[in-house]
């Protein structure tokens, strides 16, 4: 028994050694394909769309926008307690299963959008969205790169994660023009159409048997951490919590200021330029992440995070302070440039300090966290403008929650 078990971890160090990460012909690169177009529509219809329900809904039924609002809420809220387990159903039932069931869910949840007519339906109608939000978007993505890459973890997640940016500079309006000639419930039937007939055929030519898959299973057959213990280790871990606190802090402010910044802008640089300044930041995001690609896995990850922080904070304060039609604009680009790296960074940094047995609970386990965090950043902003009469408190409230992360960060416990 103990020859054939030798044999077998020989075979896996031989296996892992002729992998060539870098060769274009890695098959790894066509998964990256497969989760960049997935990001795309698990952003365009779960995160970036709620903007378009709560708009349509809207018009449509003639609802309060607190009650649409409350339903986009739960929606992050019950994602959040899906997103913690996805390590757990990707290890159960491999990532092609895991892959299909999300694009499925999330094709389902975009139809049943479509057809709310009573508040109820509504909240429903989000409950499948989380699921669908679950199996499509960044634990997901970022466990299944997991399986195929190691050295090159940090690029292929960068440059898989540019589809959420595509996923809301293309898709949205895609879907505001599909609304526009089909009706707001064709257009999301065509949505989930789409969606399905382009990803569950991509999903089974592309998405097979990891190459890492004998190593992953002889580790996690031997002496591997439950999840539970891996949870619970983690809570007592002052550099998983420095991580995880320190991103929670930075997504809660920067979701909240994202989420405002039209409105904000509107007054101060006019619509038309306002729009162009959140296009520009989308833009920066895609060309941040892009860029960091190429150098994120030989960085200081802890201090490129706040270095990140920091350059947020500073965008914030030019935009509180410095009303001026290039400034303003010139300061979201400065703040997006780094947008899309905060979703990739906390995942590298498990990847680096952490037992690679507990990547994919970890990366689980932040993003939980995060989207419970940020899912309360956009009401939090509202009611600090509202109490205050102006956008100056909350938005200085950001750039406290920024620079204590910028600190946080910094802080690691004992290897």
């Amino acid at each position: 028994m103990t020859a054939q078990i030798q044999k077998k971890k020989k075979l896996d160090a031989s296996t892992h050694a002729t992998i060539d990460e870098t060769s274009i012909r890695y098959e790894g690169w066509r998964i990256v394909l497969v989760c960049f177009l997935l990001a795309t529509f698990g952003w365009g219809l779960g995160f970036y769309g709620q903007s378009v329900y709560v708009a349509e809904l809207h018009r449509l039924r003639g609802w309060p926008a607190s009650l649409i609002s409350s339903g986009t809420t739960f929606f992050y809220l019950s994602g959040a307690a899906l997103v913690a387990f996805v390590s757990e159903a990707i290890r159960a039932f491999g990532p092609r299963k895991c892959l299909i069931a999300g694009t499925l869910a999330m094709a389902a949840a975009a139809i049943s959008i479509g057809q709310v007519r009573e508040p109820w339906q509504l909240y429903a109608a989000n409950a499948v969205l989380a699921f669908g939000w679950a199996g499509t978007s960044l634990s997901v993505i970022t466990n299944t790169l997991g399986l195929w890459f190691d050295h090159k973890r940090g690029m292929a997640i960068s440059l898989a994660l540019n589809g959420a940016s595509f996923g809301g500079i293309a898709g949205v309006p895609l879907l505001a023009a599909a609304i526009g000639y089909f009706g707001f419930s064709g257009a999301m039937i065509a949505a989930a159409v789409a969606m399905i007939v382009l990803m569950v055929p991509v999903i089974l030519i592309f998405v097979g048997q990891p190459p890492l898959h004998l190593s992953t299973s002889a580790l996690a057959a031997s002496d591997a951490p439950s999840a539970t213990q891996i949870r619970a280790r983690a809570f007592r871990d002052i550099s998983f919590l420095s991580v995880s606190g320190a991103f929670a802090l930075v997504l809660f402010a920067q979701v909240g200021f994202i989420v405002h910044l039209i409105s904000f802008l509107d007054s101060v640089i006019g619509r038309e330029r306002a729009a162009v300044a959140v296009a520009l930041m989308t833009a920066m995001a895609v060309v941040g992440r892009v860029l960091f690609s190429f150098v994120i896995d030989r960085l200081n990850q802890r201090l490129a995070s706040s270095l990140s922080f920091v350059s947020q904070a500073v965008a914030l304060a030019v935009i509180i302070n410095v009303h001026n039609d290039m400034a303003s604009i010139a300061a979201c680009a400065l703040f997006g440039f780094s947008v899309g790296n905060l979703i990739t960074l906390p995942s590298l940094i498990v990847q680096r300090e952490f037992d690679p047995r507990s990547f994919g609970v970890l990366v689980s386990l932040i993003t939980a966290i995060n989207q419970i965090t940020y899912a309360f950043g956009p009401g939090v902003v509202g009611v600090l403008r509202d109490a205050s009469g102006s956008y100056a408190l909350p938005f200085y409230g950001c750039i406290g929650l920024e620079l204590t992360a910028a600190v946080l960060i910094m802080i690691r416990g004992r290897p």
